[in-house]
């Protein structure tokens, strides 16, 4: 399982496989999910709500997306020696041709996505370590 940071729509995912690799997901690595929770986003305000709230859902419970793995908490090494550990597992959706499906993220993100290629959601996060 692991925590979906963009606005999306989902809450959780879990993981089901990792492409193109026959071990566990790194950083950066592209997995695809079956999304378990919707985040709600609030009380719908006047008549008109309910059509926003449903438009801000982009992805549903059970929709099966791919994703990119943004932080694990399993410790891993850098090439300069320093260990990295965070404090739960996090992803970010994407469509097929490796786009964001949401267009904010909240949260740090690993700095080895800037190496595996994904400069789209390093320019979303907010922060990255």
């Amino acid at each position: 399982m692991c925590n979906v940071i963009d606005n999306s729509g989902a809450a959780v995912a879990e993981c089901v496989k990792v492409l193109k690799m026959k071990r566990h997901a790194k950083v950066g690595d592209r997995i695809i999910v079956v999304v378990q929770k919707q985040r709600n986003f609030g009380p719908e305000s006047g008549p008109g709500g309910s059509v926003s709230v449903s438009a801000a859902n982009k992805v549903r419970r059970g929709d099966i997306r791919h994703a990119v793995v943004v932080r694990t908490a399993k410790k891993y090494q850098r090439p300069d020696g320093s260990v990295v550990k965070f404090d739960d597992n996090a992803c970010v959706l994407i469509n097929k041709g490796g786009e964001p499906i949401g267009s904010r993220l909240s949260g740090i993100v690993g700095r080895e996505i800037r190496e595996k290629g994904w400069s789209k959601i390093l320019s979303l996060a907010p922060m990255h370590l």
